[in-house]
């Protein structure tokens, strides 16, 4: 299989700001890493916040990567969802602050793909609503509340703000759990 010097541009990108955050990542410093000229990467990327958003994009698309089982409880597939997206920002808290950052330009690639991303939770919470395990009500607005705890959760912890022996008596997943309990509608 021919190498595909775009995907191993990003994948270093990913790696360097793991490592040092968003200064560590320069358009030469990827290129060192992957072992291509200074210049291979101008031919994929104009400047360092179009790799960036790159980076972000490809975040973003991962779920999409973890198939859900198909069939079973919806509400357990959406649990799944939420507490995935807790565990990579926990996980990878440069990539999750990179992502959900003020971003300086547009990116087309990256619109679309929060777009699809998006788009799977409120699928996902039209599915639970349906089956009657979740209010009724705009899909959208319940996905944006399912998100804000997940994110705003992840973010305490990340700052030490949160944690299940400290601050707030709860990890993410935690509260994550507290809020499917308040939601779901028993069967």
């Amino acid at each position: 299989m021919p190498p595909n010097t775009r995907a191993d541009l990003v994948s270093a990108a990913a790696r360097l700001l793991d490592a040092g955050g968003p200064a560590a990542v320069t358009l030469r410093a990827v290129a060192k890493a992957v072992g291509v000229s200074h210049n291979a990467p101008y031919k994929h990327f104009r400047h360092k916040e179009e790799l960036l958003a790159a980076v972000a994009s490809r975040e973003l698309a991962r779920p999409a990567d973890a198939p859900l089982e198909i069939g079973g409880d919806p509400v357990a597939r959406l649990r799944r969802l939420a507490q995935g997206y807790v565990e990579w920002a926990i996980r990878h808290p440069e990539r999750f602050r990179l992502t959900f950052g003020s971003w300086t330009s547009s990116s087309e690639e990256l619109a679309q793909t929060a777009t699809a991303a998006r788009g799977r939770f409120v699928a996902a919470v039209t599915e639970a609503q349906a089956s009657g395990q979740l209010p009724p009500g705009d899909p959208e607005r319940i996905t944006a509340l399912i998100l804000a705890l997940a994110h705003g959760a992840a973010d305490l912890a990340l700052g030490g703000h949160l944690a299940r022996d400290g601050k707030g008596h709860a990890d993410p997943g935690d509260l994550l759990d507290d809020l499917f309990a308040l939601l779901v509608r028993p069967g």
